[in-house]
């Protein structure tokens, strides 16, 4: 046997590399057994807790954090593999040790959670058990992350770690004093900037419970209800099943708040279906890919991601939902008109007329699911907490689908939705609880200020050289990750530099959130692009690339709402009218200029009409007296070439 290789001791016996050791998540057990039969119920379990705590009796929050993760934790290396090639139906002995040591772990910090809460970080003593127990979870931590979400953010993590134990020996202004390892232990487990810090105490309430309503919605038939009602409205024009994959994939992801997970739902049906329509594969996926990245930011729900911004800066979660409609919508208009554009020029058509659904028919079977959506965007608007707005549509989607029996969830569906939303926020809870050694790392070095100093010294402080740094990094850090740690790590490290330079707090991390999003798409590790590669039997990269292409002017429209903010609907409203005017308008020639139309548009036009786009988008009344002449500018061009052609 060869050294780089280790034997399988699982039933049937394989070969497996050390890269798949180390390197790939694990896959999902189905145990048999005793063990397989408790899973569900656990889960089921851990559902009802997380309703009970944050509904009903007000557990404290801390406590709510410690079990909450505790449990997960559990079911981590329960249901989870160690490597790529592990026995999907047996659970390993090794994973037993670890999930019985969760328990214990949790336990010692649960019945301990009043004494974390008053010590003072640094002068209380760790005891001898508070040293083995918080050794115990960190490293069940950064294998929960390691399984969950892959080696690439816990090799972040890692390297955070190695900065706080080891940065005193680096010289000039990146290094920090001396940390030894009970200090550096104390900040991680024991206190609330480490990892029962804020991404995981969002996880085990406003995103647990929005995955729960979006389970439930789904179980009752909604995503099939949004799907059709697409079909009726798009599926008849150019590009009928591209435009049916635009409307349900943003509807279906602003309820699953996850790119990769809508590709994977919604992609099984669009991507086959454009593809039988005459849509090349890495098109079809692109489509699929670039509309259901945008679900993360399209609210009512919106994703993970915006809950944790919403407790990571203290503004209110309807606050940042009614700021992100009109750049979501901006994303969504950008992404419809390309795809219809590109559907002309490639003469693609739309769907027969006999196998569309009549729209009339579609809102008599599925209309009421309209009803939860509404009571969820009511109660926001009405200020509700997010626990409370998430739990009231969950509740409208059970009032609404008793109504029909083919819709009805009944007892049996609710046990299996609770179960389900747990499995569901497995893979974000091992995320967040690495995301929080990030935390407490950067929160213990200060390294933030640091690396805002950096960037400072790079830009010279410049607002848009800023911003374009700002939004690398976002990207950079992001890919490979989940939006959420993304985001969080965004928000930590470029976050406090977007503040020094007067940008709104507001403004700036829905600026960092919308990148965090859109590195989910953005090559070269583009995972949601990989997700829909086997639907489209296509090259992901060349998913990931078209992808971005298709969304071209949502990497202009954060600018653009951080130079002024009547994009978030902030400001007097005749110029909020106008700079959502003149946004529609530049994203319009943008999206004109990067597709064409029927080879009418020459290239030296084409880089007219998208410097016009750009100063449209611009929020100022001289950009877009520029914008007019340039946009005239390059349709003159346009027509003359096009003159010139027929001559």
């Amino acid at each position: 046997m060869m050294p780089d290789e280790i034997t399988a001791t699982s039933k049937g016996a394989q070969k497996i590399n050390w890269t798949d050791l180390f390197f790939a998540t694990g896959p999902r057990r189905n145990p048999a057994g005793i063990i397989g039969r408790l899973i569900p119920p656990y889960a089921f379990a851990i559902a009802c807790w997380v309703l009970y705590a944050t509904v009903i009796a007000y557990v404290d929050l801390l406590f709510l954090t410690i079990t909450f993760l505790a449990m997960i934790l559990v079911l981590i290396f329960l249901t989870i593999g160690a490597h790529g090639k592990a026995d999907p139906a047996s659970i390993p002995w090794f994973d037993m040790i670890a999930a019985a040591v969760s328990v214990g772990v949790g336990l010692h910090f649960a019945f301990n959670s009043e004494t974390i809460m008053t010590r003072i970080v640094g002068f209380s003593e760790l005891t001898t058990w508070n040293l083995v127990f918080g050794s115990a979870l960190f490293l069940l931590t950064l294998e929960a992350t390691r399984r969950t979400v892959g080696f690439g953010i816990t090799a972040i993590v890692l390297i955070f770690v190695a900065y706080n134990l080891l940065g005193h020996l680096i010289p000039g202004a990146l290094g920090h004093g001396y940390i030894d390892y009970p200090y550096f232990l104390d900040t991680m487990a024991f206190a609330t900037d480490g990892i029962f810090g804020v991404p995981v105490r969002v996880t085990a309430t406003y995103a647990f419970l929005f995955v729960m309503f979006g389970t439930f919605l789904q179980r009752a038939g909604g995503g099939d209800f949004f799907f059709n009602v697409a079909a009726a409205f798009s599926g008849r024009s150019p590009g009928g099943p591209a435009k049916i994959a635009v409307v349900s994939s943003g509807l279906y992801g602003t309820i699953s708040g996850s790119p990769t997970s809508d590709v994977v739902t919604t992609g099984s049906v669009t991507i086959p279906m454009m593809k039988r329509l005459g849509y090349s594969g890495s098109l079809a996926g692109a489509v699929e890919v670039a509309a259901s990245t945008g679900g993360s930011i399209l609210p009512p729900v919106m994703g993970s991601a915006a809950f944790i911004m919403a407790e990571f800066t203290g503004i209110e979660y309807r606050d940042i939902a009614i700021a992100a409609i009109i750049p979501a919508l901006l994303y969504y208009f950008c992404i419809y008109t390309q795809v219809h554009l590109r559907s002309v020029n490639l003469g693609l058509l739309g769907i027969d007329k006999s196998q569309i659904p009549k729209l009339s028919a579609t809102m008599r079977q599925g209309g009421i699911f309209i009803v939860p959506l509404a009571a969820l965007t009511g109660a926001l608007i009405l200020g509700y907490s997010p626990n409370y707005v998430a739990v009231y549509g969950a509740i409208a989607v059970l009032a609404v689908a008793v109504l029909k029996k083919e819709t009805r969830i009944g007892l049996k569906g609710i046990y299996e939705a609770m179960g389900e939303t747990t499995m569901r926020i497995v893979p974000v809870a091992g995320a967040c609880a690495a995301a929080g050694l990030v935390i407490g790392g950067i929160t213990m070095t200060g390294l933030a200020q640091k690396f805002s100093a950096l960037i400072f010294l790079v830009t010279n402080q410049d607002l848009f050289l800023s911003l374009l740094v700002a939004a690398a990094l976002t990207i950079l850090l992001g890919m490979g990750m989940p939006t959420p740690s993304a985001y969080i790590l965004a928000a930590v490290l470029v976050g406090p530099m977007l503040q020094e330079l007067g940008v709104d707090k507001l403004a700036g991390h829905l600026f960092l959130l919308y990148f965090a999003v859109l590195s989910a798409m953005t090559p070269p590790i583009a995972v949601a692009a990989y997700a829909a590669a086997a639907l489209a039997d296509a090259n992901p990269l060349s998913i990931a690339a078209q992808a971005v292409r298709l969304s071209l002017s949502a990497f202009l429209v954060p600018f653009a709402f951080v130079y002024g903010q009547e994009l978030l609907l902030v400001g007097e409203v005749w110029s909020i009218i106008l700079a959502v005017t003149t946004a529609i308008i530049g994203v319009w020639l943008v999206s004109l200029a990067t597709e064409g139309y029927k080879k009418l548009l020459n290239r030296p036009a084409r880089l007219l009409i998208a410097a016009a786009g750009c100063c449209f988008i611009v929020p100022s009344v001289e950009a877009v007296f520029l914008g007019v002449a340039l946009a005239a500018a390059g349709g003159a061009l346009g027509y003359v070439a096009m003159k010139r052609a027929k001559a």
